[in-house]
Formats: structure tokens, C-alpha cells, sequence
């Protein structure tokens, strides 16, 4: 059974370390997605006090396995997007979950709970390139919608969007 709960300061630190060893993951197969490091546990810390991250237990009490921020506005990633929705950010797990369906049922939580704001869609974006993760979320029912382009300079690179619909 999963729960997810509203993570608290005391998260912090375990939902920073998922995402180191995500990172590391990554940087190992040299798939461009997060860079890593570059989320300070004070960003991760600020994100939890706005009520925007979530954690994942196999069982109450247990350890934390997964964690998602889900947040109600995303002007940066979708601009003049009108519809209300939910979006998705910084979804991890704990490496040894991998393949166990952990992602999809966050996924799923993260869909029941933004129909529960009386939003129709949720949304999500990742690196353009990264296309084994493109392919998760189509798999996922996700639609692509189209793709966000950071070539000004900025750190950033080019994402593809997608969301899916809430069941609103």
C-alpha cells in the first residue's frame, strides 16, 4: 500500500539525497535531465514550507521511497497556458524502487489529487533529449503538447511538454 503525505522540514534532507542519487543515475548514463547538484537543500527546504512537495511510503511510518513537488501555476515552463492545472516537478525515487511501479502510482496520485482541486489536467515537462523518459510518460497516457525552447543563454535546455487529463 503507498501513502503520500505533505512532506514537512524534516523531509528535506532524504528528498535532496533521492534526488542526488537520481542525479547520479543520470550523469552515469549521460542523459541530460537535472544537472546535479544544482537544487540546494534551502530550494528543496522553501519548496516543502510552500506546501508544494509530497513523499511517497510503502507503509505508514515507513521510509520515504519517492517524492513529488506538485504545484498550481507553472509560468516559467507554460507560459499562457489558460486552462487550470496541476504540474509536476521533480518526481523521484529511491533507485531500488525502480521498476516496481512506484513512478506510475505517483503519477497517479498526483492526477487524483489535482482533480481534487477541480483541475482538468495534469501537466509535466523533461529534456527534449531525454527520450527514454519521453516514452515513460506516453506510456503513461500523457499526450505530448508541444515543446518549450531555453536557448537564451540560461542554463537551461529545451523541454517537451506533455500532460494528460485529470478526469475532470
Amino acid at each position: 500500500m503507498l501513502t503520500v503525505e505533505l512532506a514537512s522540514a524534516a523531509d528535506a534532507a532524504t528528498i535532496l539525497a533521492l534526488r542526488h542519487a537520481a542525479e547520479d543515475w543520470l550523469a552515469a548514463r549521460r542523459i541530460d535531465q537535472w544537472t546535479p547538484r544544482e537544487v540546494p537543500l534551502s530550494t528543496v527546504a522553501a519548496q516543502i514550507d510552500a506546501g508544494e512537495f509530497y513523499i511517497a511510503r510503502r507503509h505508514p511510518g515507513g521510509p520515504i521511497v519517492g517524492a513529488v513537488r506538485l504545484i498550481w501555476a507553472d509560468p516559467l515552463i507554460w507560459p499562457e497556458q489558460g486552462e487550470a492545472a496541476g504540474y509536476v516537478h521533480g518526481l523521484v525515487i529511491d533507485r531500488s524502487e525502480s521498476g516496481t511501479g512506484l513512478g506510475t502510482s505517483m503519477l497517479e496520485w498526483a492526477s487524483q489529487r489535482t482533480r481534487q482541486e477541480g483541475r482538468a489536467l495534469l501537466r509535466l515537462d523533461c529534456a527534449e533529449t531525454n527520450i527514454d523518459l519521453r516514452s515513460y510518460y506516453l506510456r503513461q497516457g500523457f499526450r505530448y503538447v508541444d515543446r518549450r525552447d531555453f536557448g537564451d543563454g540560461s542554463s537551461w535546455f529545451s523541454v517537451a511538454l506533455f500532460e494528460i487529463s485529470t478526469g475532470l
